[in-house]
């Protein structure tokens, strides 16, 4: 890991704080069961997709994106969770 990523890893907590924003899984062990998954796992939770999207936007994001996006592959993206309680063919009827 560089220095690039640690200083990410290191500011990334301070832009999550004003949007409610907290790790749900940051790097675990993954036991990959079936097909092929290409690396580490992050999942942060806001309190909603606005939320979301204006901590990624944020000034403060922002300044620091640059050294995980370049020097890191991977993806990001914003997904709904699901209300509870949830069933699998809840999704039938959206």
């Amino acid at each position: 890991m560089g220095p690039p990523i640690v200083e990410y890893l290191e500011r990334i907590d301070e832009t999550l704080e004003p949007y409610g924003g907290r790790f749900i899984i940051h790097g675990a062990e993954l036991e990959v069961i079936e097909g092929p998954f290409p690396g580490t796992l992050v999942v942060i939770e806001f309190p909603d997709r606005d939320t979301a999207r204006s901590w990624y936007r944020s000034e403060a994001y922002q300044e620091i994106v640059r050294l995980r996006t370049d020097h890191s592959d991977g993806s990001a993206v914003i997904a709904d969770g699901v209300a509870e309680p949830h069933r699998a063919v809840d999704v039938l009827v959206a």
